[in-house]
């Protein structure tokens, strides 16, 4: 996962890839949910509840690169089908895309698990001379 994320912002573009991980994963899972809630057919609701577990993944910035490219790939696939709204799709797409891109930022789960580490070496304690 360090490889995928050099460093997670801190500071006002870590509040900003906060709220742009909140926005885009509350989005996907009411998105989600409206789906799963009109009675769709056997096969799209694994397409539904997948699209849910996406959204609760990246609006907690839990292996946010996957699944930001996730929901981009899903935001594409839901652009091309009719009845779904094209712009909000695109939005998801093109959010979900800047957020695989960028990653999570200092507040999330990403950042605690796999985040950089301070190490403190102290040196040991003083001991006493050999009595010999």
């Amino acid at each position: 996962m360090r490889r995928l994320l050099s460093t997670f912002a801190h500071g006002s573009a870590g509040a900003g890839l906060l709220l742009l991980r909140l926005a885009a994963g509350l989005a996907l899972v009411v998105q989600a949910i409206e789906g799963l809630l009109a009675g769709p057919p056997p096969g799209a609701i694994f397409l539904h509840a997948l699209s849910l577990g996406v959204g609760i993944l990246v609006a907690v910035g839990l292996w946010t690169p996957v699944a930001a490219a996730l929901m981009a790939a899903d935001g594409l696939l839901s652009f091309f089908f009719p009845g779904l709204d094209p712009w909000r799709s695109f939005l998801l797409a093109a959010t979900g895309a800047a957020l695989a891109l960028l990653g999570p930022g200092a507040w999330s789960i990403d950042a605690r698990r796999f985040g950089w580490r301070r190490v403190d070496l102290r040196d040991p304690a003083p001991k006493d001379p050999p009595p010999f």
